[in-house]
């Protein structure tokens, strides 16, 4: 039997100025989680949020928290969110490994690898899921898929558009990632970036059971109806 749909949303797109009236109206549309973009300006070219941040949904919601470290030398940062509150610790794998030609330099994007150092990713895994936190991946468009470690967490995020700003169209060349991800692991599988009713869809068919939706549902009129319609694309 498939998974059930679940939907993050993504708060990058929320209207910082009233975060909490956004999360209450986040909840009542029955989203089942938070997904929060921290952004350090090196591993992708903005900067976003931090732990505060963090601490601050924490106190306004009992969904799980999810915070996705767009972030260089994610290891001197783990325990800070584990702290903060958040429940689901995502890394990109691109911290893990030598970087390909066209982007080892400061100001390189997006960055990409072949090949992953399996046992220094492993050992922040570990260390996350040490925290009584889950362990999730990340993967962005043009790196392969990093099968080494799906035995060490609980969770695979790809990435459906370069990672670094909201509002970007939804790369269809992950598809067979997902794919390839489905018939290989038994946690969960998320996609984010360009996500909306027709693109949902075709990754909810390739074997993504975790929607993360920023613009798509803060720009609605009705976000009841948009996580409405999401979710039934398990149907």
């Amino acid at each position: 039997m498939n998974k059930p749909i679940e939907i993050s949303a993504s708060i990058l797109a929320a209207d910082f100025a009233h975060l909490a009236d956004e999360i209450k109206k986040s909840e009542e549309a029955s989203v089942d989680r938070f997904h929060i973009d921290v952004m350090d300006g090196h591993f992708v070219p903005n900067l976003t949020i931090g732990p505060v941040i963090v601490e601050a949904v924490r106190k306004h919601t009992r969904l799980p928290v999810e915070t996705h470290l767009m972030i260089e030398h994610p290891w001197d940062h783990i325990d800070a969110y584990a702290k903060a509150g958040a429940d689901i610790i995502q890394i990109q794998v691109e911290c893990y490994g030598e970087r390909k030609a066209s982007c080892q330099q400061y100001g390189q994007y997006p960055k990409e690898i072949d090949h992953v150092f399996a046992a220094k990713l492993r050992a922040d895994l570990k260390k996350i899921r040490s925290l009584g936190k889950k362990a999730h991946i990340v993967i962005n468009p043009g790196t392969p898929l990093i099968t080494d470690v799906l035995g060490d967490c609980d969770g695979v995020l790809v990435m459906s558009v370069d990672p670094g700003s909201a509002g970007q169209k939804f790369m269809p060349r992950v598809l067979p990632k997902i794919e390839q991800l489905a018939k290989a692991f038994q946690g969960d599988i998320g996609v984010d970036g360009g996500i909306n009713g027709d693109t949902a869809s075709l990754c909810v068919k390739a074997g993504a059971r975790v929607l993360i939706t920023a613009s798509y549902l803060y720009g609605a009129k009705d976000m009841r109806v948009v996580v409405a319609g999401l979710r039934s694309l398990c149907v």
